[in-house]
């Protein structure tokens, strides 16, 4: 066994992490609440701790030459004397600093004058403070800054994903709602965007300065979590060299190692970035059957130390599905590891079935995926193609009805 290096997190992206880890004969080290958490079966090592727990990354800095993480709730300022003593990072810590929250992210991309929705703090739309809050109707309890109008959208600075930490705007009643029931120093609000298409880009730095980037593809949602993601996207080399000029900006002026995903809005008003995450990427899971190269190999590359090789396409496309709880099922019921379902998908042609072990399931939970490899050379079929896989896939596997939670 090679190298040993650590993760913060024990879920599907350590668990695919895992994978890729024993193949390049990499011991992974993972810091996890529970030995039930997917990554831990496949680890080298479990150090059973909640992820923000400094006391446990202390102990997993022990048993590898440097640690990166699997999700952005990163207590940056607990982790700093771990850094200080000389504990590795990758990505350093401040690199990382704004990128863990959606706010940091905006502001970071209005110094760079790089393209994203225009937004304020919510706290910029509350009432000022002399004015009696139960006295007024909610909408004179809310202030829409000049220059923006409804819809809105709000995002949660921290703590938000897979749709959770959201929520639209129609009106002034909505936002001072808003005001009322959350934190305001805790959310960002931006303008709706009318885009045509949604865009992702996984990228890597490593020590050594070079940047390398997965295809651009297109990602569609359903009920603002993930639904499939189609690689590559037919876009003209203008927009694919503009999103990996963004990309290498961000990367380079971060002084930035290791993966690095970007979500892009396309429309209109041309590419504009959606939200960043400093880490391997459910739009980046098709690169481990279909890229000579995957994100987690690029993951692992960067934070050991060595070169990472610019990734190509091994097929023509292809299509990834992600496998999202369509019914509540509890971690005892005999059903809830969907066998029947599974073993259909399994037995498609040119698909590749990734479960990812979770216990139970709850409506719209990411459990697993299937990447199809598509055949088509030419951009308009391979559409076609994957929209057909799609349909098949979803007789097998439909989506869940209602609403994930906010």
């Amino acid at each position: 066994m090679g190298p040993a290096i650590g993760i913060v997190g024990g879920g599907q992206l350590a668990w695919m992490l895992a994978e890729a880890a024993q193949r390049r004969q990499i011991a992974l080290q993972v810091q996890t609440p529970s030995t039930d958490d997917p990554a831990a079966a496949l680890a080298a090592g479990v150090v059973e701790a909640a992820v923000r727990d400094v006391a446990g990354t202390a102990e997993l800095a022990t048993r590898c030459s440097a640690i990166s993480f699997e999700n952005e709730w990163i207590d940056l300022e607990g982790l700093a004397p771990l850094e200080a003593q000389g504990v590795q990072f990758v990505p350093s810590l401040s690199a990382l600093q704004p990128l863990v929250c959606k706010r940091n992210q905006r502001e970071l991309l209005r110094r760079l004058n790089l393209p994203s929705p225009r937004w304020f703090p919510l706290t910029a739309a509350c009432p000022p403070k002399s004015t009696p809050v139960t006295s007024a109707p909610p909408r004179s309890q809310a202030v829409c800054p000049e220059g923006f109008s409804f819809p809105l959208m709000a995002k949660a600075a921290t703590g938000g994903y897979d749709g959770k930490g959201t929520a639209i705007l129609q009106g002034l009643d909505d936002l001072a709602a808003l005001i009322a029931r959350v934190d305001p120093e805790n959310w960002i609000v931006e303008e709706f965007v009318a885009f045509e298409q949604e865009l992702a880009l996984v990228a890597a730095r490593d020590r050594f300065g070079e940047v390398v980037c997965l295809p651009l593809v297109q990602t569609h949602q359903h009920q603002q979590v993930c639904d499939w993601v189609l690689a590559p996207v037919e876009a003209s080399h203008a927009l694919q060299q503009a999103a990996r000029n963004i990309a290498a900006s961000l990367l380079t002026s971060l002084d930035y190692v290791g993966v690095l995903s970007l979500e892009f809005f396309y429309g209109r008003q041309g590419l504009l970035i959606n939200e960043l995450a400093p880490r391997t990427h459910n739009s980046g899971h098709y690169s481990i059957e279909a890229s000579s190269c995957s994100q987690f190999d690029l993951q692992l590359l960067s934070v050991s130390g060595q070169a990472v090789p610019e990734p190509s396409l091994q097929v023509p496309g292809a299509l990834m599905v992600n496998l999202l709880g369509f019914e509540r099922r509890s971690a005892d019921d005999p059903e809830a590891d969907y066998g029947r379902q599974r073993h259909a998908l399994a037995s498609l042609d040119d698909a590749h079935l990734h479960w990812y072990g979770k216990r139970g399931s709850s409506l719209g939970r990411k459990l697993g995926h299937l990447t199809v490899l598509l055949r088509s050379s030419e951009a308009q079929q391979r559409r076609q193609e994957a929209m057909e896989r799609l349909q098949q896939i979803r007789a097998i596997w439909p989506l869940p009805e209602e609403t994930v939670a906010a």
